[in-house]
């Protein structure tokens, strides 16, 4: 394992040598280019057996993260120093692999260079004879030997680098974990939403018909007594019936709220069809268009996705002013993305109270992500974003 490290390491300060000049170039980038090339170091040194933890999710884009890393101010404390040290290393690299490798490859191929009366000069030695150009081929080997030593240790000082700019107090780990506190914190609230949300359907819906169900049974019963004055056969029979249309009342406000909690078509039929049949019961004409294999998603994540879709329709219906949406639904073995438009008023933010803060912060718990674009007055798009499986 030591030596397939040793080789990891030397090809890749090979590659990192090569890179030079667009490692060059990216300093006049800084902004843009220092996340995406500190992001790369860290791949790297993963790689060469380094245990360092990638901070893009694996929902978004090299483009999404490098502008995102943009605004942080971690781009100045981590990414700028790792893309600086980067590049001089980089430039230590190319200097030791190409004196190096090249002398090298001069040495052990002395003898031939001589058959061609070639003289294979390497610094102050040249051969001047077939036995010299003999005894130089150790001499290649052992300078080859000299480089890739030299080469691993300027991936060891890289490692050192990275770790100095990413240590335990690094504000990148500090963001990362401040940022999974507010999702604790935002899940809670949105779980403890939910939460009265279904109490409140409950005591609105299936225990006032329930309530009522019982004092229709009641006043059947009284009625229902012999040798009573209330016994009157066309008032017992619509009593039963009002009862029995409060009990297929409750039924009803039952489903819609068991529904709403885990649709039965989602564990049974897939995202896809989920979402046709959330679809076909909105009060909008929604156009959906589904792709793709969803037999890959978990169980988290399309749970995520169908609920994301359910309580984007809500918005619209209740405060875009739109009656009609558009759905687009892609479906990959890697992952899901969803779009839901409409042409309605637009203006939605996250922190205008109407759930888009707590169904972000249930697609982030999936390793997802959640988007919003909508301008005042150019109508809303609600982007989702998500794996098949959660990193957990």
């Amino acid at each position: 394992m030591a030596q397939l490290h040793m080789v990891r390491r030397v090809l890749t300060e090979s590659i990192a040598a090569m890179a030079f000049p667009v490692l060059l170039i990216s300093v006049f980038l800084a902004p843009v280019s220092a996340p995406v090339v500190a992001e790369a170091d860290r791949s790297r040194a993963r790689w060469c057996g380094v245990g360092t933890m990638p901070l893009r999710p694996a929902a978004l884009s090299r483009a999404q993260w490098a502008a995102r890393r943009v605004r942080s101010r971690s781009l100045w404390r981590t990414d700028l120093p790792v893309l600086i040290s980067a590049v001089i290393l980089s430039a230590l690299s190319l200097i030791v692999s190409f004196f190096g490798f090249i002398g090298a490859a001069a040495l052990l191929f002395s003898p031939v260079f001589w058959l061609f009366d070639v003289a294979a000069q390497v610094g102050p030695f040249t051969p001047k004879s077939v036995r010299e150009s003999l005894l130089a081929m150790p001499a290649g080997v052992a300078l080859g030997v000299v480089t890739a030593g030299v080469l691993t240790g300027v991936s060891l000082i890289r490692d050192f680098a990275l770790r100095a700019f990413s240590g335990s107090r690094n504000p990148d780990l500090l963001a990362k974990l401040e940022e999974l506190r507010s999702s604790r914190a935002s899940l809670t609230a949105a779980f403890e939403f939910e939460r009265q949300r279904i109490e409140r359907d409950l005591h609105d819906g299936a225990q006032q018909e329930l309530v009522a169900l019982v004092m229709r049974l009641g006043m059947l019963e009284a009625a229902a007594t012999p040798g009573t004055a209330a016994a009157d056969p066309d008032r017992i029979v619509r009593l039963a019936r009002q009862a029995q249309e409060h009990a297929e009342r409750a039924l009803e406000r039952l489903r819609e709220t068991v529904r709403e909690i885990h649709p039965r078509e989602l564990s049974d039929l897939g995202l896809i069809v989920a979402v046709r049949e959330l679809a076909a019961r909105s009060a909008l004409r929604v156009e959906l268009t589904g792709t793709g294999d969803d037999t890959h998603l978990s169980p988290p994540t399309a749970t995520a996705v169908y609920f994301t879709v359910s309580e984007a329709l809500t918005n619209i219906a209740k405060h875009a002013g739109a009656d009609s949406a558009r759905i687009e639904l892609r479906c990959a073995e890697a992952g899901v993305r969803v779009s839901v438009r409409d042409d309605g008023a637009g203006g939605a933010r996250f922190d205008a109270g109407s759930g888009l803060a707590g169904l972000r912060e249930r697609m982030r718990s999936v390793g997802g992500d959640l988007e919003i674009l909508s301008p005042v007055g150019g109508g809303t798009e609600v982007v989702a974003t998500a794996p098949s499986h959660p990193a957990w």
